[in-house]
């Protein structure tokens, strides 16, 4: 039996608009901006400028100086903020991370010099215990060693009022306790805060991605335990709606679905569903992965920093808290 061959090839082809880098451009359905960069940093109490972390190749915890040096750069490159992660003095750390409410202490002094610095780059902050507790966990813990959400909350009220006092523009609640949310933002109101913003980490999963980040702020070791009591099971996704909404309701300003990239499918449920800002968070581990694996030679860690930066993007996420802000920045300018 002869084949039968048509005469002429398809009409549509879509390799056309793939022949060129031009085309390409023009029919790219999603762009990464340096408009969508919150650069995550590590910050530290101590002299020295700058101390690497082990686990996080090219990431540095930087004292205060430093820190101001790189909103500095931030607002050079166009990064439009930063977010801030602590790492305490062990000394100052307790049972109930009393450090965290201090009003003069290291956290609330770097956002004041950063925002009388440089005052056109935005400053986000965590909302969290676990940089400040003795255990490692992001809230206190009662007479039978379990998390007490409601004496948390107490606290986490009290480390947004000092950063609000000292400046910040978004206090970012990292912590998953239930109502923190209504709690911070009636106290916020109360206080004369009222544009004081909230991003709710309002999806964020007990996740093995996480490592990286504990070593960087110094909670590793100290942690008893792990985080499932509070942070989601990985399973869920309905789950994931409802604390949004929840968040939604109390007040927040923004969402964020954390970790990044194994939770795609999260980011675009909670971007489709709600009419809010949408963030994600490429947290430690995926940074150390792409930068482990760039060391070995096993892929191009700046085409692999677009790519991952552009998923969040395309999955419907309105911008990205990274590690690689700066020099995601640099490549896109």
């Amino acid at each position: 039996m002869t084949d039968i061959v048509p005469t002429r090839y398809p009409l549509t082809r879509p390799r056309r608009t793939r022949q060129a880098d031009w085309v390409r451009r023009l029919t790219r359905e999603t762009v990464l901006s340096k408009d969508d960069l919150i650069w995550a940093l590590i910050v530290h109490d101590g002299s020295k400028p700058r101390i690497p972390v082990n686990a996080l190749p090219g990431v540095d915890r930087l004292n205060l100086d430093q820190a101001v040096e790189a909103a500095r750069t931030a607002r050079d490159l166009g990064i439009p903020a930063l977010a801030l992660f602590p790492h305490i003095d062990p000394a100052l750390k307790n049972e109930k991370g009393t450090e965290a409410g201090n009003p003069n202490g290291f956290v609330p002094r770097v956002i004041k010099a950063i925002k009388d610095e440089v005052p056109e780059v935005g400053v986000m902050c965590d909302v969290a215990l676990d940089p400040f507790t003795s255990h490692g966990h992001d809230g206190v813990l009662n007479a039978r060693d379990e998390i007490d959400n409601d004496a948390t909350i107490s606290r986490l009220v009290e480390q947004s009022l000092v950063q609000a006092e000292a400046g910040v523009d978004v206090v970012a609640p990292s912590d998953m306790m239930d109502g923190r949310i209504a709690a911070i933002r009636e106290a916020l109101e109360d206080d004369d805060f009222k544009n004081t913003m909230i991003m709710a980490y309002s999806a964020k999963y007990a996740s093995a991605f996480y490592g990286p980040y504990r070593e960087a702020i110094g909670s590793a070791t100290a942690l008893k335990g792990d985080k499932k009591t509070y942070q989601m099971d990985f399973g869920n996704t309905d789950e994931a709606l409802r604390e949004t909404a929840m968040d939604i309701a109390e007040g927040a300003d923004m969402v964020m679905v954390k970790p990044g990239l194994p939770y795609l499918d999260i980011v675009q449920r909670v971007s489709s569903t709600f009419d809010v800002p949408t963030y994600v968070f490429q947290i430690s581990g995926e940074y150390a992965q792409i930068m482990a694996a760039s060391e070995r030679g096993w892929l191009d860690a700046d085409r692999a920093i677009i790519e991952t930066l552009s998923a969040f993007k395309r999955a419907g996420s309105d911008g990205v808290i990274t590690y690689f802000a700066e020099r995601a920045a640099r490549l896109l300018s």
